[in-house]
């Protein structure tokens, strides 16, 4: 998790991945130079399994999660963002699904917070090498994957200041590497005031990036 002026939402979003059914892991978090008390809040947790950093100056969200890979122990990675909620039984079932289906990664979908409509609505329905041409089939905050393949592929790719994870889930599904979907919503995603929704130029801009297989 990277968080960046979040406040609001934060200690709703750090409880829900410290509440969590699966208990063996550990939880880094990035304060990537926040302006308001984020930092403060995220001090106020008493829990052996998070580990906290903090940027010297804001670096946007693709280079710190980069920072957050290479510190990390574990052999799978989870997202969260610090806007949204894991349902309780999310990494558990990610886990089993994982396992289960022999993948190297994995995403749900998600409930948003202001309606309660599931995402993706239609396209999960569609095989993901043809969603991944027009869009992100995929919802970057419930991304669980092996730490091996984010190496091999290079981790994300920095020059990708926004849509970073547009642009790592094409890298992988070009290697033929199936990343797989629970259509079940194991997230709950808020798209009031976040990245995609104060920055739509921006995000437009690198999407079509990918889209078109050029550098930004």
């Amino acid at each position: 998790m990277s968080v960046h002026n979040n406040k609001d939402t934060v200690i709703d979003s750090v409880q829900s991945i410290l509440n969590q059914s699966y208990k063996n892991y550990e939880f880094l978090i990035m304060d990537d130079c926040s302006t308001d008390n984020t930092f403060e809040l995220l001090n106020t947790f008493n829990d052996v399994r998070i580990r906290l950093f903090k940027n010297d100056k804001n670096i946007g969200l693709t280079k710190s999660l980069n920072i957050l890979i290479q510190e990390s122990k574990g052999e799978i990675l989870a997202r969260q963002d610090g806007d949204d909620v894991s349902f309780p039984k999310r990494i558990e079932k990610q886990i089993d699904y994982l396992s289960r289906k022999k993948l190297q990664a994995c995403t749900s979908r998600a409930v948003l917070t202001n309606n309660k409509r599931k995402i993706p609505k239609f396209s999960h329905l569609l095989p993901n090498s043809f969603v991944i041409k027009y869009k992100n089939p995929f919802i970057h905050g419930t991304l669980m994957i092996k730490k091996s393949l984010l190496i091999e592929i290079g981790l994300y790719d920095e020059r990708f200041i926004y849509a970073q994870d547009y642009q790592l889930f094409k890298k992988i599904l070009d290697k033929n590497i199936k990343v797989g979907l629970i259509r079940e919503p194991l997230y709950k995603l808020n798209m009031e005031n976040n990245i995609s929704s104060i920055k739509k130029n921006e995000q437009k801009y690198y999407a079509d990036c990918v889209r078109l297989n050029k550098s930004p």
